[in-house]
């Protein structure tokens, strides 16, 4: 089975197709504000590899609103004009760690992190958001924004997270920046 691996939750786009497990093609770009520009020129990158496509997964984040809406939508419109699946998975769940008890983050912006929980590669908590110094009194191992290098999601791990779960809604952990009119003061 050929998937197509899209995230879009953190600063970076990525894009991969897998046959099986074997990593046909992975590109990405950097640019927090560049979802929308960078994701069609990937898949067409991809789609120059491997043009048979069986499922798209997605990362749901959590992340910043724009960017998840960005790889979501864009995950749902290539699946529905295909007539085939996809799959939704937590964006946390697909960051790699060799350590048997963790904590990952990244960047929710505004002075936050984006966190998860993780227990034998199997998230215990989370996700959620808070400071880095609330996350930093903790005790696991921390990985990520604020703590390592910013990591991101593997198409790998996201292709095995997406054999057992199945996220139909995004990951937005707060309110959004903008407000309804009503609600402005």
């Amino acid at each position: 089975m050929n998937s197509l691996v899209i995230d879009t939750s953190t600063t970076r786009t990525s894009c991969a197709v897998l046959a099986g497990s074997k990593l046909l093609f992975a590109g990405h770009h950097d640019g927090a504000t560049e979802h929308a520009e960078a994701l069609p020129k990937l898949v067409a990158e991809a789609l120059q590899i491997e043009k048979s496509i069986d499922q798209v997964v997605v990362g749901m984040g959590p992340g910043p609103f724009t960017g998840l809406r960005v790889g979501i939508v864009f995950a749902q419109t290539f699946a529905t004009a295909r007539d085939i699946p996809w799959v939704g998975v937590c964006s946390l769940d697909g960051i790699d760690i060799d350590s048997p008890s963790y904590l990952v983050t990244t960047d929710a912006r505004r002075k936050e992190i984006y966190w998860a929980k993780y227990a034998n590669g199997e998230r215990v908590e989370g996700p959620s958001v808070g400071k880095p110094e609330e996350i930093a009194t903790r005790s696991e191992n921390k990985f990520g924004f604020g703590f390592t290098e910013p990591l991101f999601p593997s198409p790998h791990l996201l292709l095995a997270k997406s054999l057992a779960m199945n996220i139909r809604e995004p990951f937005y952990l707060r309110r959004p920046d903008a407000l309804p009119t009503s609600e402005r003061s």
